[in-house]
């Protein structure tokens, strides 16, 4: 084990967002939310040698709630986050949820998370409705990330073109990693990674299928002509802007094709608890962390170095 390590991925379920959620017939990819307390966070924590987590609220965010109320309950979310960090500055961080109905909210949102609680950065979803991360839709949003230089935590969705599929599965195992990958090429292919060049964008999952569909991806351009026309190296470096976050991905089925596309300096520990419970916590720190897998550098690169560099402000 790691000691000391950095979680990015780590979720918040207050009672009061997991009643709302219910009451407006809404719920998680598995169906009912797992158990979430302060004290059982800090249990995982201490078990795992977890010395910070930052916290984010999952799906559905506030989309589920009416425009009218979305922007007053994105903000209870956000100072019940501020109060646990209060009560345990040294454990506990957050990326800010957003009411992303209306860009002028969005924007007053993520200035209360960032200038006035101090937040580490902001918790978006791939997509919003059927509109992915890279719209234009969204660029006055991330004209003021970029002016802030903002850590954005980008987490996958289940997509409405997901909904209608004739699949038994539930959504986390397959289509939650493609919202992230469609959420990325987007970013990069619509020109926002240059655009915005100063927002730091964490990938969940290993950022989905991107690391295996890398290859396709460099060589698209030169199939449709209808694609911005860049080289095969501009695509591999636009992917090495992507910060990586190894929730769901941590063994070296996954690692060994994201260390072929990412920075070595930009793969973070995420352990996606407790969507991801306290069992399958101990395989992704058993996997990454296991003798032989990975140079001891590097293992620890991503257990902790690479965070601190991202949230210096912490430390």
């Amino acid at each position: 084990m790691a000691a000391g390590m950095i979680d990015v991925h780590f979720h918040l379920i207050p009672q009061f967002y997991r009643d709302a959620v219910y009451e407006a017939g809404r719920g998680p990819a598995i169906g009912r939310y797992p158990d979430w307390s302060p004290e059982l966070a800090l249990a995982l924590l201490d078990k795992h040698g977890i010395a910070l987590a930052i916290t984010s609220i999952a799906q559905p965010g506030v989309g589920f709630m009416p425009d009218e109320k979305a922007a007053d309950f994105a903000r209870r979310c956000n100072d019940y986050a501020a109060e646990l960090i209060a009560q345990l500055p040294r454990r506990f961080g957050c990326f800010g949820l957003l009411p992303m109905h209306d860009m002028d909210a969005a924007i007053a949102e993520a200035c209360y998370c960032l200038e006035t609680l101090g937040f580490e950065g902001i918790s978006l979803f791939a997509s919003y409705g059927e509109k992915f991360l890279g719209d234009g839709a969204f660029d006055p949003l991330m004209a003021y990330l970029d002016a802030r230089a903002a850590v954005v935590h980008i987490h996958p969705g289940l997509h409405p073109s997901s909904r209608s599929l004739d699949l038994e599965w539930p959504g986390f195992m397959i289509e939650y990693p493609f919202d992230t990958t469609r959420a990325a090429v987007n970013l990069l292919f619509s020109g926002a990674l240059e655009r915005f060049a100063g927002i730091r964008f964490i990938l969940s999952h290993a950022g989905g299928t991107l690391p295996y569909l890398a290859w396709r991806l460099s060589v698209a351009p030169m199939i449709d002509k209808r694609l911005q026309q860049r080289s095969r190296a501009e695509i591999f470096t636009g992917l090495k802007t992507f910060w990586y976050d190894n929730a769901l991905a941590s063994g070296v089925e996954s690692m060994g094709t994201l260390s072929r596309i990412a920075a070595k300096e930009r793969i973070l520990f995420g352990s996606d608890w407790p969507f991801c419970n306290d069992g399958v916590v101990a395989e992704e720190v058993k996997d990454f962390t296991a003798p032989g897998f990975l140079a001891a550098d590097e293992t620890a690169m991503i257990a902790r170095e690479n965070a601190l560099k991202l949230f210096p402000q912490r430390f």
